[in-house]
């Protein structure tokens, strides 16, 4: 099962976290890792990358008319990146293939979204930042593994900060207030 999730961004643009996003990244990094700035044939890309050949032309259908791949005709043909791996970001790879929408249903895509939620701006802000990760994240990063554990620097770099969200008083508990660890929710 695959879950979509749509990320507003304003009014201007929508990224989906989608199968097919999922693909064109693979197949836009199996381009790039192709290197020598010889066209590859989208056989060898959907053999590769175990994709189906007709998905695949789709999919580079769109990433032609978004100007993010450069199609050759003729024997030795097929497709090179439209420009370098760092100046391509995965959010432009994403948005090119997945047609958004022309404006936000009125009714909540997702529980908690909608006008007058109290967990409107939550989900809003969640979205922004995965819109603003994908945004910094080049095709260069993915093929050059520098994604992984990217998560983790920033987790301790939240963990380091301090800590606004606790109540206020001694978190260590010598304040005459007994502090007791949240419970964790069940899955």
């Amino acid at each position: 099962m695959v879950t979509k999730m749509v990320i507003i961004i304003g009014k201007a643009g929508f990224v989906r976290l989608s199968a097919r996003g999922r693909y064109a990244v693979m197949a836009m990094a199996d381009l790039a890792g192709y290197g020598g700035g010889l066209p590859k044939a989208l056989a060898d890309i959907a053999q590769h990358q175990v994709i189906s050949l007709s998905y695949l032309e789709q999919i580079f259908a769109q990433l032609r008319r978004n100007g993010l791949v450069k199609s050759v005709r003729g024997p030795g043909g097929g497709y090179l990146l439209a420009r370098p791996p760092a100046e391509t970001a995965i959010a432009d790879i994403m948005m090119a293939v997945n047609e958004p929408a022309r404006e936000p249903r009125p009714a909540p895509a997702r529980p908690g979204v909608g006008a007058g939620s109290v967990t409107e701006s939550l989900w809003e802000e969640v979205d922004n930042r995965i819109y603003l990760f994908l945004n910094s994240v080049t095709l260069a990063d993915v093929c050059e593994k520098r994604v992984l554990g990217l998560s983790g620097v920033m987790h301790q770099e939240a963990a380091d900060a301090p800590a606004a969200h606790l109540p206020a008083g001694n978190p260590e508990g010598d304040d005459g207030v007994e502090h007791k660890p949240r419970a964790r929710a069940r899955r």
